[in-house]
């Protein structure tokens, strides 16, 4: 039986992203530059307002009614444009590449190393997301390709988080994680380059004409 992912704070958007493949991945593409609650409470919006998020049917609807659903207040994205056009693209790979069915990304990849590579090429995806989820499919979906202990993350990530307690001491982890890198920006700045006129003028050798 799969986890209940409590990640939003909304119970239905929460079952949404637990049940339903294409929604966990379009949380996970949505999970940047805002917080958790916001990306994966998308999916559930995102239904609400085209109908589905079939990802066969997503794929064939004008980019511009996808880009509408997403700029409607509240807006499912800071930047909902580029964002709208990432998952327009993330349903056209799963719907051409993968028959429609989401699953196949994980259950027919061969091992770790293909998995990793099929999660780095959707759009909205890279190469640290990429070994973020093959830790989810792993410890939250039960899918354990070979050799997927050595590419998932080893610091804390949403595939270590199921609760709501969770949640939070995993935001907590990341607001301390990066309160500590501004810390260390500041008290190391980076050193000023030499002012232009105090570098040495560069001889021009001079052609025949």
């Amino acid at each position: 039986m799969k986890p209940l992912l409590q990640w939003t704070g909304d119970p239905e958007a929460d079952r949404l992203v637990s049940e339903n493949p294409t929604a966990l991945l379009i949380g996970f593409c949505l999970d940047q530059q805002i917080p958790i609650e916001w990306a994966f409470l998308g999916p559930l919006r995102m239904r609400e307002r085209l109908g589905t998020i079939d990802p066969t049917r997503v794929a064939k609807m004008d980019p511009a009614k996808v880009e509408a659903a997403f700029r409607t207040p509240p807006a499912l994205h800071r930047f909902p444009a580029s964002m709208a056009q990432r998952v327009h693209g993330l349903c056209q790979v799963i719907a051409g590449e993968y028959g429609g069915d989401t699953t196949r990304i994980w259950t027919e990849a061969r091992d770790a190393k293909e998995l990793q590579r099929r999660f780095a090429a959707l759009p909205g995806f890279g190469a640290a997301k990429a070994r973020i989820m093959v830790g989810v499919v792993a410890k939250h979906l039960g899918t354990r390709p070979d050799g997927w202990e050595r590419i998932a993350p080893d610091w804390p990530t949403l595939a270590d988080v199921s609760t709501v307690a969770e949640r939070e001491a995993y935001q907590a982890q990341k607001r301390a994680y990066k309160a500590a890198m501004r810390a260390e920006a500041a008290a190391n700045p980076p050193t000023a380059k030499p002012a232009a006129a105090n570098r040495p003028a560069k001889t021009v050798a001079r052609g025949r004409r």
